[in-house]
């Protein structure tokens, strides 16, 4: 095994968590390996097709967005050439691209892993055939892959129970943390709670919610959101519409040292969302030691429940955990505490050595 291909729709600049992974993985990689990143040039901004830094390729394909799915003609003959003795290495959110790594693998008797981040739900027209391409498509794609990494034990257990994906194949390796997120719990401060929330601007994430909140909050708050996506006017003119235009910020989407000096001024963090796989962002707020309110929700829940706050997926219910987080300083100091304590059981060189046990295992 000399070539790892890492394969994903999307990838940084274009703004996500699962984009972020994938780079760290691929840096991680690098340093043994030739890792080549198959992707496409949606929401790379002007980034080069091709690059190369040290061993790490990136190769960017043109493509179309139809129904939340990148369509990309180039892709299936770029995984057809993949060089003998090869892992193939799917990232799995999105529909589409597992059959074609999948067929690929097959046409060329190469390893499939398949990281499967997140179980989506329906959404826009096309939502209503979600459910039987996973039951007729994907579940298949797992179901014949050399190995399936999830996230937590919670979704190796689903990926069992509902895909009926062997055992033996499934393996758990959590996302990380950059060394450049760490620092020390500190006292709470004076002045209305500064709130944070990190992430793409989607359905899944709902930030909606977290504005229908803030409208029902009776403490001084303020929310900085960092990221973009296809809901941003969408929540702007709810901003406006609640009247909170002297509370929120946005301030679209930041990356490196511009994202670790947004959690650093934070005094809290939040994740609104509907679901979750392991969510990054909050892995980044618990290593800035940061407290951490978020709904109790999948993924949420196996991260954060000794951890952060959780509350019920509803405005009220957060709207009633941001209160008690904002009057209550000995509560932050605690969840601060909490999440430095954590955190340093993640890191991207634990979750790269994890990933090569497992390549370990399946390549030919």
């Amino acid at each position: 095994m000399r070539t790892i291909l890492q394969v994903t729709p999307y990838y940084p600049p274009h703004l996500g968590g699962l984009e972020r992974v994938v780079a760290n993985l691929a840096e991680g990689l690098g340093a043994r390996y030739d890792v080549r990143v198959v992707t496409t040039a949606l929401g790379a901004h002007g980034a080069a097709r091709r690059t190369r830094e040290g061993r790490v390729t990136v190769r960017r394909h043109r493509a179309a967005e139809l129904a939340h799915t990148a369509i990309a003609p180039g892709l299936a003959l770029t995984l057809l050439r993949a060089p003998r003795g090869s892992v193939l290495h799917l990232h799995a959110a999105h529909a589409l691209w597992p059959e074609l790594a999948a067929l690929a693998a097959k046409t060329r008797r190469l390893p499939l892993v398949v990281h499967f981040h997140l179980d989506v739900d329906p959404t826009g027209r096309l939502g209503g055939l979600l459910p039987a391409y996973k039951k007729h498509v994907l579940g298949r794609v797992l179901r014949s892959a050399a190995a399936v990494v999830v996230l937590t034990e919670a979704q190796a257990e689903f990926v069992r129970d509902r895909y009926g994906t062997p055992a033996r194949r499934v393996f758990v390796v959590p996302n990380g943390v950059g060394a450049e997120f760490y620092r020390e719990p500190r006292e709470p401060g004076p002045g209305p709670l500064r709130l944070l929330f990190v992430g793409r601007l989607s359905a899944q994430k709902n930030v909606a919610r977290l504005l229908d909140a803030l409208s029902l909050v009776r403490e001084p708050v303020r929310l900085r959101i960092v990221g973009d996506g296809e809901l941003r006017e969408e929540l702007a003119a709810r901003v406006r519409r609640l009247d909170l235009g002297g509370v929120v910020e946005f301030s679209g989407a930041l990356y490196g040292d511009e994202l670790a000096a947004a959690y650093a001024a934070a005094d809290a963090f939040v994740l609104p969302s509907d679901k979750e796989g392991m969510p990054l962002a909050a892995l980044e707020a618990m290593a800035a030691a940061l407290p951490v309110v978020a709904t109790d929700v999948p993924g949420n829940a196996e991260l954060l429940g000794d951890t952060g706050l959780l509350a019920g997926p509803e405005p009220a219910a957060l709207a009633a955990a941001i209160d008690s987080l904002a009057a209550d300083p000995g509560l932050r100091r605690r969840l601060a505490r909490r999440s430095a304590a954590a955190a340093p059981g993640y890191s991207w060189e634990a979750v790269t050595a994890a990933v090569e046990q497992v390549y370990a295992k399946v390549a030919v």
